[in-house]
């Protein structure tokens, strides 16, 4: 008999390495899942390109944190054709944010919502689930934040959870699954806190 899938639960799963995806939106279970390699951005070699910098200093747009959760990860769950994320997953990950785990960056412009991530923050680590950009550059901006909170707060650990393309320039690194498991053990002992600075 598979257990109630809570929000605790699911806290309990990301401390042992595991998380949960759905096979599309539409998928009415969670699978999940403990690959052999991780994803991880290392916070302190994070690659900001020059481009991405020059853009930044023009500030073209208002970052905010946690003001608008739910929108950012509704926002997730449709504006990628593909997608993992079912209306479970909406639900559990709400009440993440409701209970302080779940935590979002979101990008504004002329008071419209136009890109921004979510993700899990356990001690001294910090899941990242996914990220969507309305207008050009907005999700990059939101790591770009994202990533400068984290190192003001005294997290060690960034999880991508995958590798992919677009990830790369960032420094994205894969890793052994037992080496991740180690950097994970270390991160939950840390007392870290996500607040703007």
């Amino acid at each position: 008999m598979q257990p109630e899938l809570t929000w605790d639960f699911l806290l309990n799963a990301y401390a042992k390495g595991y998380f949960p995806m759905a096979m599309n939106r539409d998928d009415d279970e969670l699978h999940w899942f403990y690959p052999e390699k991780r994803g991880i951005i290392p916070l302190d070699a994070f690659h900001i390109p020059k481009s991405l910098a020059k853009l930044a200093r023009k500030q073209p747009f208002i970052i905010t944190t946690d003001t608008a959760f739910p929108e950012i990860i509704k926002a997730c769950s449709t504006e990628h054709a593909d997608t993992w994320i079912n209306a479970r997953i909406v639900e559990l990950y709400c009440e993440l944010w409701e209970k302080g785990y779940a935590h979002s960056v979101e990008c504004w412009e002329e008071g419209q919502l136009v890109g921004g991530l979510y993700g899990v923050a356990i001690g001294g680590a910090f899941f990242g689930e996914s990220m969507f950009t309305r207008k050009s550059n907005a999700s990059r901006l939101a790591l770009m934040h994202l990533v400068k909170l984290l190192n003001d707060g005294g997290y060690t650990l960034l999880d991508t959870q995958f590798v992919n393309d677009h990830l790369q320039q960032f420094g994205v690194v894969e890793i052994p699954h037992e080496d991740y498991l180690v950097l994970l053990n270390e991160a939950l002992s840390i007392n870290a806190e996500f607040a703007p600075r």
